[in-house]
This record gives C-alpha cells, sequence and structure tokens, in this order.
C-alpha cells in the first residue's frame, strides 16, 4: 500500500502508474466461495469451497442454458448476492459466454497448459477425470489468484467488432483451404487453369469451371461464346482474351480416364459453390464490420494509422480494446500478442526461439500491420529498423522495438524497396534485415 500523498508522488516520480497506486488503493475483493468448473460438452463437473471452511462440495450441471440459470439461481440464493470466484479453463465458449451475464461471477480464465503440468505434477500415472480436474482448478484459483486475469468483457462496440473480425478470418482461412483443395484436383485432370489464371477462387474461373468443368467441354465452346464470356466476367484486355482462347485450343488432355475425371469433376463443382458462398458471407461481414467500426468511438485512432486499410484497421481496434486499463506498457501487449520472442536461460547458455503461446490471430494482426506500416509509411520505415534486443538498447543509447516475424511476413518485407535480408554472424535462427527509413540505413532483426 502506499499510504500517503507524498508517497504515492514518490512512486509516480520513479516510474510507476497512476493506474498502480489506483489500484493498491482499490480493496481486495471478498470472495464467498470459490468455484472451479471443468467444462464438457453436454455437463460440467464442478468444485466449490466457501471461504471459511475447508470443505468442498462437488457436481455437475448441465450445459443448456435453463440447467445453468437455475444452478447460479441457487448460488445467488446461497451466498446472498456476494462475489463468487470462479475457475474456467478457457477464456472464450459457450460456457463462458453464459457465465458472464451473471454479475456475481467473476471468471478467471485458467491456461490449459497450467493445468495440464499441475496435473502431471499430481498425477504421474496420467490418470485424469472430470472430478479431479476440476479440484485442480479450484487449487490453482486458491493458490495464484495473483497471478490469473480476471475476465472483464470490452464494451458492446468494441466485443461486436472484435467477433466480427475474428469471425472474418475463420471465412477467409476457410476460403484458403478450400482454393488449396480445389487447385490440388485441378492439377490431376485439367492441370491448365492454374497456369492461364492467377488465381484459382477467382469469380471469373468459379464461372468457367461451373460452366465448362473440363477441358474437353470447354474447346467445344465457339471462339464467339469465349469471348462474350470473358467480356461478362470483367476482363476487358483484348489481347489477354485471344491469348486465352488460342492457349484452350491448343491444350491436350492430361489424362483420358473417365473414372478419375468424372470424380474430380463432382468435386470440383462442390468446391466451386463453396468458394462462391464462402466469398459472398466475407463480403457480408465486411460490411458489417465497417458499419460496426464506424460506429466506435475509438476507430478513428486506428483510422489515421498508416498502413491501416478498411480490413486492418478493425482488427486492431479489437486488438486493442477500449479498456485503457487492461495493458500496463507495451511489453504486455507485445507478449500476449507473441510478437516479442521468449529468452530462455540456464547456467550459462541463453538462446531465443518463437513464442508459441499467443493468441495467433492477434500475432497475424500485428505481423500484417507492420509489414503495411513498413511499406506505406516513413514513420513504420522509421519505427521498425530499431534495436531488436534488450542488450542492444543500453549500447544504441536509445529505445528499441523489438520484432518477432513469421517467414512468410518476412518474405515480404525482402521484396520490398530497401530493404534486404543478412544472416548474422554467429548466432543461429536470427535474421539482420536493413531497410532504408528516410534518409539512413537501419537495421532490425526477425527472429524466425
Amino acid at each position: 500500500m502506499i499510504p500517503n500523498r507524498r508517497k504515492r508522488l514518490r512512486h509516480i516520480a520513479e516510474g510507476g502508474s497512476q493506474e498502480e497506486v489506483m489500484t493498491e488503493n482499490q480493496p481486495e475483493i471478498q470472495y464467498a466461495a470459490f468455484l472451479a468448473i471443468d467444462w464438457a460438452d453436454q455437463k460440467h463437473a464442478w468444485s466449490l469451497q466457501e471461504a471459511d471452511s475447508s470443505t468442498r462440495e462437488r457436481g455437475e450441471v448441465g450445459h443448456m442454458p435453463e440447467a445453468v440459470e437455475t444452478w447460479v439461481a441457487q448460488m445467488n440464493q446461497r451466498f446472498a448476492g456476494r462475489p463468487i470466484a470462479v475457475a474456467v479453463e478457457q477464456s472464450r465458449g459457450a460456457l463462458v459466454f453464459m457465465l458472464t451475464k451473471y454479475a456475481q461471477l467473476h471468471i478467471f480464465p485458467v491456461p490449459p497448459a497450467m493445468t495440464a503440468n499441475l496435473r502431471k505434477a499430481f498425477y504421474s500415472s496420467g490418470a485424469k477425470t472430470d472430478p479431479a480436474d476440476a479440484d485442480l482448478l479450484l487449487d490453482l484459483l486458491q493458490m495464484c489468484r495473483e497471478k490469473l486475469r480476471r475476465l472483464s468483457p470490452d464494451t458492446e462496440a468494441t466485443r461486436r467488432v472484435q467477433n466480427l473480425v475474428e469471425e472474418r478470418r475463420k471465412l477467409v482461412d476457410e476460403k484458403t483451404a478450400q482454393s488449396n483443395r480445389l487447385e490440388a484436383h485441378l492439377k490431376i485432370y485439367f492441370p491448365q487453369i492454374p497456369h492461364w489464371f492467377e488465381d484459382v477462387d477467382s469469380p471469373l474461373v468459379c464461372a468457367l469451371l461451373e460452366r465448362w468443368p473440363t477441358l474437353e467441354a470447354l474447346q467445344k465452346a465457339r471462339p464467339d461464346t469465349l469471348r462474350s464470356f470473358f467480356r461478362k466476367q470483367h476482363s476487358r484486355k483484348a489481347e489477354l482474351i485471344e491469348s486465352r482462347i488460342k492457349a484452350i485450343g491448343e491444350a491436350k488432355p492430361a489424362l483420358k480416364d473417365r473414372a478419375v475425371v468424372e470424380a474430380k469433376v463432382v468435386v470440383v463443382k462442390v468446391m466451386v459453390q463453396l468458394i462462391q458462398v464462402l466469398r459472398e458471407g466475407i463480403e457480408e461481414l465486411n460490411q458489417q464490420i465497417q458499419e460496426a467500426a464506424e460506429a466506435h468511438p475509438d476507430f478513428f485512432i486506428f483510422k489515421s494509422l498508416p498502413g491501416a486499410g478498411p480490413v486492418l484497421a478493425p482488427r486492431l481496434l479489437a486488438a486493442f480494446g477500449s479498456q485503457r486499463e487492461r495493458y500496463k506498457n507495451a511489453a504486455e501487449v507485445q507478449t500476449l500478442s507473441g510478437i516479442a520472442p521468449v529468452t530462455e536461460s540456464s547456467g550459462k547458455s541463453s538462446w531465443v526461439h518463437f513464442r508459441f503461446a499467443c493468441s495467433k490471430f492477434l500475432r497475424q494482426s500485428f505481423h500484417e500491420f507492420a509489414v503495411h506500416s513498413l511499406l506505406q509509411s516513413q514513420m513504420g520505415a522509421g519505427l521498425l529498423p530499431a534495436a531488436a534486443s534488450p542488450w542492444q538498447e543500453a549500447s544504441r543509447g536509445g529505445a528499441g522495438v523489438s520484432l518477432q516475424m513469421d517467414s512468410h511476413y518476412r518474405l515480404l518485407l525482402e521484396g520490398a524497396g530497401g530493404v534486404r535480408r543478412e544472416r548474422v554472424s554467429g548466432s543461429v535462427g536470427q535474421t539482420e534485415v536493413s531497410a532504408a527509413g528516410g534518409s539512413e540505413l537501419r537495421v532490425v532483426r526477425t527472429f524466425v
């Protein structure tokens, strides 16, 4: 505690934040009971211990909302509406969404890896049951509550944007997967399509495959019919159209096994329909994301960032949220999103590796924004090529920015002007990228 005003001012002057002072002055919540729930598909095992008791109660609750409503009402009546600390092995999901609507339940998400490691320590045989897992969660909640972060839902406007952008990314990933499957099938019996067209999931290719699913069917079409088709699909260049028509006429079938071709044609037609439906769903989500983001009071901040377009700006808004007190410093954002590498040391050995325990979608958002800001903004080109390691900051005489980057985005940077890659001498698994930021050449190291 910081008892008086002089100590509070000294705390802030020495680098502490006003938020830390406020947190220290806030009284700790006195929970009436501690509850742990091991969630499942149909029934959830729970373990309960009152704050002033050493006895534990165990039971099960159904997954249906009516069963959860009745169960929570009984808890509320039993403890007279006083707060209950609840440990759940997930931060999102059907159960968490149902429990967040009850104000007396303070939810503490527990990382699955934490429970798994504790289970290995207590049950070396590998034995596992739902009631035992609920007890482990309750042990963690009681002994390590200061290490857990209470779930604090953001505002409704922010959560709307967060859910929309995440669902959009899932549809984009599914569309990419279907496109890869479509290309793999076409390479077997119709390999000319990936050669003639850059994107096999484009509306033009999908419409072509729906109308002429095989090379034999496509070659039966008259040149005038093909010219009309390409123009309707917004392919206006006459030279390109004629070259495609010529290539169609000269093409040879990859195979003549009707048993294989007929099966592949059926699957290709289904994939084309799936891609078209996914494309429509993505467009609908794009519209809803734009409307939700424009209505958000903080959207203008992220919209003004160079490189943050109509897709990235809402994702950055979803990443930071509206709760200013959620992160104490930039390092917390870096570690949570996974853009900061992990340093391990033992004895005289020390090594740096990729951070795996993080939100992949959040990390992807920052990686993509880093690429776009570097390529489109002079500010980004100046900030990103900074000291990459904490031990280099003192020697360089300034604060540095560290970025852990996937190889895919590193290749994008290499393709940009003023960016090159060199192997760091004497270092394994590190990469040195030199980028032109303003008038001088700077260096950024990426860990891959």
